[in-house]
């Protein structure tokens, strides 16, 4: 049986964190630190990139529904909807903390 290639699998999850030491904490928020939305999405971006080969056109929505905190451990998932669009999923613990659509450039 031949090997199944990455990009033939209808979603892709990868472990995510963010190091309490990283940059943008020390703005976002100065003794409350959040994880920043836009790195969330960065992230999703680079998953797809890894998983598909494919760079972000537009993210089509997204809702942000419990922060991620420094430190703390969480999980992407893509799913594949079609050929360019993909639902991504943040999760913590099995938490929704953030879900949303991505489109992909050709």
């Amino acid at each position: 049986m031949p090997m199944t290639e990455a990009a033939d699998i209808a979603s892709f999850v990868r472990p995510l964190r963010f190091d309490a030491a990283h940059p943008s904490f020390a703005g976002h928020f100065p003794g409350r630190p959040i994880v920043a939305g836009v790195l969330l999405l960065e992230a999703a971006a680079d998953a797809l990139r890894d998983w598909r080969g494919m760079t972000l056109r537009q993210v089509v929505d997204a809702k942000f529904l419990a922060p991620l905190l420094p430190d703390q451990d969480a999980e992407i998932e893509l799913v594949a909807q079609d050929n360019h669009r993909f639902r991504f999923t943040v999760r913590r613990d099995g938490d929704t903390l953030v879900r949303g659509t991505l489109e992909a450039g050709a």
